[in-house]
């Protein structure tokens, strides 16, 4: 345990919510993709893709919508991306696509639907770090927050109290969103502008994520990091309570990780 730690810096999908990922995973599904293809291909478009340029709030929706199907429809590619990402995890690479048709307001309305269900387990431990009044607790989330939405399209999306309800907002000192300041994870700048607007410096934040590339960037910046697998926030959670030296998973054993609430 350490003293030195004045705030807890959560991701929001796959973290504090259900992941988006969860949502990609159903598409390629449907679209007969082997498994993190799209995803591969979401990252492998780098800084200037659709899904990155839509988080840092330089596309409207219905340009996202037709860039972000134009980018995952690039099977050539998207196949090269995939069989590197084959041979980096060490697997053989599956029979990949000639030619794709990804509709980008699809898969998008998937993956958000499947994101607006909170982790139980995550939303108590906040609560509690709130509580002890020792840590301030921020968001830092590639979101989408500034981006504006007509109301049939919001309701299409799951987002009818908006991209970032006042609840989610609610549970934080501070929310960081990439649409609102122009940057994203796992762009370094991104981190720093949290840290100096809460007047932290990265070694006194605890930072939390699904993504490896985003605790990466955080960790040679100096912030200690901790995973959150699909599956196992119970065990990021013993982490992160053994870290501030306070209970936050006792009495929630019962609770289930897919709870609404």
């Amino acid at each position: 345990m350490s003293t030195d730690f004045k705030a807890v810096i959560f991701d929001i999908g796959g973290v504090v919510l259900r992941s988006p990922l969860i949502g990609i995973t159903i598409y390629e599904k449907k679209c007969g993709l082997p498994p993190n293809y799209l995803n591969c291909s979401i990252v492998g478009r780098g800084s200037q893709g659709a899904w990155q340029k839509f988080e840092r709030g330089e596309l409207l929706i219905y340009e996202f919508y037709e860039a972000f199907g134009r980018d995952l429809s690039d099977a050539e590619n998207g196949n090269k991306w995939y069989q590197s990402y084959c041979a980096k995890k060490g697997i053989p690479c599956p029979s990949l696509p000639e030619q794709l048709n990804v509709d980008g307001r699809e898969l998008f309305g998937i993956m958000m639907r499947e994101a607006q269900t909170y982790n139980p387990y995550v939303r108590e431990a906040i609560l509690r770090i709130r509580r002890a009044r020792k840590w301030k607790v921020i968001a830092l989330t590639n979101n989408f927050r500034k981006v504006e939405v007509p109301q049939a399209e919001r309701e299409y999306l799951g987002w009818t109290d908006g991209a970032t309800p006042d609840h989610l907002l609610e549970l934080f000192d501070d929310f960081c969103d990439s649409s609102a300041f122009g940057m994203r994870k796992p762009e370094p700048e991104f981190y720093l502008m949290a840290c100096s607007r809460n007047n932290l410096k990265p070694h006194e934040a605890i930072f939390l994520d699904d993504i490896g590339i985003n605790l990466k960037s955080a960790k040679q910046l100096g912030m200690d990091t901790i995973i959150v697998p699909i599956g196992g926030i119970l065990g990021a959670l013993k982490k992160l309570e053994a870290k501030l030296g306070i209970d936050l998973t006792s009495e929630n054993s019962h609770v289930h990780e897919s709870s609404k609430l």
